[in-house]
């Protein structure tokens, strides 16, 4: 491989016969980084590897039947705790990645061969594709159980890993994330190659490295990949701008809310709760636990949370119970949560920013609708070097949680009194914490909730013990400006003695219509 007149050169794989041996080189994380900044500092060129006819006419089902044949599997018969799959160009995904494999310090470019898939039910005749087609990703197993993956890449710069105790896929990560909810098309740097280091015998460790370029930015990516209860992921970032970016997003986060106990504005299925992530967790460098419940707005909406150093940022999935999915085909429960953790660099944290967090209506599950990111102060411009090191927990349990006891529910509905005839609107809400020291407390303790709202009012409220969770609920309503659909942040905690106990639950309310108050006080 080299770079020729500001773009990157590979050999000819799609040409090359199944039996050739491609050429080595010497590979180090060194030497990718300069092939990203090689890239960024010339002119942004597509991809002009164009997706063979037959294989955009693929529909779902015949797509989903290109199946990788297991004794192709890289490492399939080297007694490794490894293994890698390779996925089929085709369909949505219609640009090849180029995958390489490291031995010794020195890289071979895994060659392409339809004998590879089986082509059966899809209709292509194999002997078509031979020169003409590639891979647009990969699935990583492990030694525990060579049936389930424990990750895949696969789509833009999208990837995906389970935690070992449920084996489940749900949320997805990228590498980066560019210009995010601004009105016009976001933009979506591309994986184009990955190299995977054949690992030592017994290993549970799989380190591969990317390449990555889109029109604003180039980035080289290392990956170590450990899976287990919680899958550990550690990555390494070098990002070399083209272009000023207005919003970088590092390390950003993507899932699905349809709804849930705290947002029922689509709930429009049998089922009662359908979400892949119930909430936005927030461990701020001053050391503030903050939880945000997601909500499926009926506009767009963007959320900011200024910070310096953050200590971690997650999408989770904190509702473990089946009873509240009653999902026994995709199994909800079991989704995986994603926590960031950032690394200190050479300057130390990650600095100023903020995480943030966008909102997307939804009309169904199949959507992903919500993205979460830290976008750093200072905006990147060309000529930059930005690296940022961090790790990803992939599971069930987070490895970080408050000492302060946590939020356990959001749930919503009209304002008022029961039995009194509402004069106004208003909306009620009903939050409850468990956990720290509040099942400790005597039942006679003055537990009080501290609620600020950024515009509206708040009325009735009140915090009580419940002895069914062995936690507080704290109750309260809003009552909005008369003529206000704006939406309206809120703060809430619980203390006892001027001394919390709980963490930061946050929250943003949009009020509905005069239309609709009139006719929900009708």
């Amino acid at each position: 491989m080299a770079l020729a007149a500001g773009r990157w050169i590979r050999p000819d794989f799609a040409s090359a016969a199944p039996s050739a041996s491609p050429p080595s080189q010497p590979f180090d994380y060194a030497w990718l980084k300069g092939q990203a900044r090689k890239l960024a500092g010339n002119a942004y060129q597509a991809s002009q590897e164009a997706l063979p006819p037959a294989m955009a006419k693929l529909s779902y089902d015949q797509y989903q039947s290109l199946r990788f044949r297991t004794d192709h599997a890289l490492w399939a018969n080297a007694g490794l705790a490894f293994r890698v799959q390779f996925f089929h160009v085709g369909r949505s995904f219609a640009e090849p990645v180029h995958l390489f494999e490291i031995v010794d310090g020195q890289s071979r470019e895994i060659v392409y061969d339809p004998a590879m898939f089986e082509f059966d039910k899809s209709g292509i005749d194999p002997k078509l594709m031979r020169g003409h087609a590639g891979f647009s990703g990969f699935r990583v197993q492990f030694v525990t159980d060579w049936k389930d993956d424990v990750a895949a890449f696969l789509g833009a710069s999208y990837f995906r890993a389970v935690g070992g105790d449920t084996r489940q896929y749900g949320l997805s990560a990228r590498a980066l994330a560019v210009d995010t909810a601004f009105p016009r098309p976001e933009e979506f740097p591309r994986f184009t190659a990955f190299w995977f280091e054949r690992p030592p015998k017994d290993s549970g460790t799989l380190t591969l490295y990317a390449l990555m370029d889109s029109p604003s930015i180039a980035g080289a990516l290392r990956f170590q990949i450990a899976p287990g209860g919680i899958q550990i992921m550690d990555i390494d970032s070098a990002l070399y701008p083209r272009k000023p970016i207005e919003r970088l997003g590092v390390a950003p986060l993507t899932s699905m809310f349809f709804y849930g106990e705290n947002e029922r504005r689509a709930a429009n299925d049998w089922r009662p709760e359908i979400h892949d992530s119930d909430g936005l967790s927030m461990w701020t460098g001053a050391g503030e636990w903050i939880w945000r419940p997601l909500t499926n707005p009926a506009q767009l909406h963007f959320s900011s949370y200024v910070d310096e150093n953050p200590r971690g940022f997650g999408l989770l999935q904190r509702d473990r119970d089946w009873d509240h999915y009653q999902d026994d085909g995709v199994y909800y429960d079991r989704r995986p949560s994603l926590w960031v953790e950032p690394k200190p660099g050479l300057n130390g944290g990650w600095g100023k920013g903020s995480v943030q967090l966008v909102e997307i209506p939804t009309v169904d599950e199949t959507f992903d609708n919500i993205v979460a990111f830290w976008n750093p102060l200072e905006k990147p411009k060309p000529g930059q070097e930005l690296l940022f090191s961090y790790r990803l927990h992939w599971g069930t349990h987070m490895p970080y949680a408050s000492p302060l006891a946590q939020t356990l529910a959001t749930r919503t509905g009209i304002g008022g009194t029961v039995g009194q005839k509402r004069q106004y609107f208003s909306w009620h809400f009903a939050v409850d914490f468990a956990g720290g020291e509040l099942g400790a407390l005597p039942k006679d303790a003055a537990v009080e909730a501290v609620i600020t709202v950024s515009h509206g009012q708040t009325e009735h409220v009140t915090a009580h013990y419940v002895g069914e969770f062995h936690g507080y609920r704290a109750l309260f309503d809003v009552k909005p400006p008369e003529d206000s659909i704006e939406p309206i942040d809120m703060r809430l905690y619980l203390r006892v003695d001027g001394r919390p106990l709980t963490e930061t639950w946050i929250y943003l309310w949009t009020p509905p219509s005069l239309k609709e108050r009139k006719t929900a006080l009708s």
